[in-house]
């Protein structure tokens, strides 16, 4: 979804929970903080986004390693093997692969079309993969099967141990999120009295909707920060356009 999208659904989601919330509790102040607690809970969704795509690019890493190695044995050359995979690689790799193949054809420079989806994709494992690459194009490709090999055991080990530990992850995230949002249920089931409409929309009302959302979105963000899984350090991001080997 292009961020466009995303900002209307955004936009459209806010506006249906205040109206919605509003018909039901007849409060400006209540309709106005699940307003904002749905705008904090699309904000971290967005957000989480970003690891999703970086886990599908993690994901699609091992294909792509066996894609390579396929190609590499059936006689193809570097550049055929990597840009065949823009057609039939992971899904989420393609594009990179496409904007690699249009490099190749408009400039013929392997590496400088390499440094570009390297640093398109910016992963540690992709980083691993075209380094592999890089080095058996300069060097020759004796070794490169056995490389490609061993890194496509290392990163689905690696995978295989993160999945696992996300497993273990995710109900105690479920949880922590049903903590966090059963106080917004109870007042949308409250806010149906009159008294309780009322209640909030005095001064003191609408300060404590405000301790609530401060409290609930510093809950929402620690939670998370608790629960994201340690990235591996980018180790090869150096361009040689630039003069790096």
């Amino acid at each position: 979804m292009i961020p466009q999208e995303r900002k209307f659904h955004t936009s459209l989601a806010i506006s249906a929970t205040a109206v919605i919330v509003f018909a039901i509790s007849r409060s400006i102040a209540i309709s106005g903080a699940f307003a904002i607690f749905i705008a904090i809970f699309f904000a971290i969704a967005l957000k989480k986004s970003q690891s999703k795509r970086t886990a599908a690019i993690e994901a699609g890493c091992p294909e792509l390693i066996d894609i390579l190695i396929s190609g590499v044995q059936s006689g193809l050359s570097l550049n055929e093997s990597l840009i065949g995979l823009s057609s039939r690689g992971p899904e989420v790799l393609r594009p990179y692969f496409t904007a690699f193949r249009q490099e190749i054809f408009a400039h013929g420079d392997f590496n400088r079309a390499l440094v570009q989806i390297q640093e398109a994709l910016a992963n540690p494992n992709t980083d691993l993969i075209f380094e592999s690459l890089r080095i058996s194009k300069t060097l020759g490709g004796a070794e490169l099967l056995n490389i490609l090999r061993l890194l496509g055991n290392f990163i689905r080990e690696d995978l295989t141990l993160r999945r696992e530990i996300a497993v273990k992850h995710n109900w105690i995230k479920n949880s922590a999120h049903l903590s966090a949002s059963a106080p917004w249920i109870l007042l949308l089931l409250l806010s149906t009295q009159p008294t309780t409409a009322a209640a909030f929309s005095t001064f003191a009302g609408a300060l404590i909707l405000a301790g609530g959302l401060a409290l609930t979105a510093c809950a929402y963000i620690w939670m998370n920060k608790l629960s994201k899984m340690p990235m591996a350090n980018r180790v090869f991001f150096s361009t040689p356009m630039d003069g790096a080997a």
